[in-house]
């Protein structure tokens, strides 16, 4: 179980929007690239800094990541076609309910409880590593981002590969925010 007494207000937001962002995108867990779109739309400090000076945005991450988590609709497909999904959607759920049109797992996660995966459960706990590394008594968002930068091969860092950021770089000028600020 993961425990939050020692995450600040901004790094408990950010996990707080993971959770917002996997269940808006019908995700049946929260993953690593959930909390990395938190990091982004929550925090206002050396975190979030770094991934905007490096070319990461909240809006672009976010629909990238429903093309990396291979969304089964392909909206720009049926566009192609002359297909609205959003309309379809709507129009299905009107008449067979929310999520009709979801998988079974995907329609069970975004009503009920959201798990955090492997990969975010990873994540956070390498946070805490980082913090206590550093020194520091407290879990920041700069921590969080330092713990989704450390799990290797993840969604997460596949995405910030698709802005073509390199995560050690980015890891490296992020100690570097949190040692300035120390």
């Amino acid at each position: 179980m993961i425990m939050f007494e020692r995450f600040s207000l901004s790094a408990r937001e950010s996990v707080l929007h993971a959770q917002t962002v996997a269940r808006e995108l019908r995700h049946p867990m929260i993953g690593s690239e959930h909390v990395l779109l938190g990091v982004l739309w929550h925090d206002s400090g050396p975190a979030r800094a770094a991934l905007v000076e490096a070319g990461v945005d909240y809006p672009a991450a976010r629909e990238r990541l429903t093309t990396l988590a291979g969304d089964q609709l392909d909206a720009q497909a049926l566009a192609s076609l002359g297909i609205d999904l959003d309309q379809v959607r709507q129009r299905v759920e009107r008449s067979f309910g929310e999520g009709a049109l979801d998988d079974r797992e995907r329609r069970k996660a975004a009503r009920g409880h959201l798990p955090f995966g492997k990969g975010a459960k990873k994540s956070l706990e390498l946070a805490l590593r980082e913090a206590i590394n550093l020194g520091h008594n407290r879990i920041e968002a700069e921590h969080v981002l330092l713990g989704i930068l450390g799990d290797v091969g993840s969604l997460s860092q596949r995405l910030l590969e698709s802005f073509a950021v390199d995560p050690i770089r980015l890891r490296n000028d992020l100690r570097s925010r949190l040692r300035a600020s120390a």
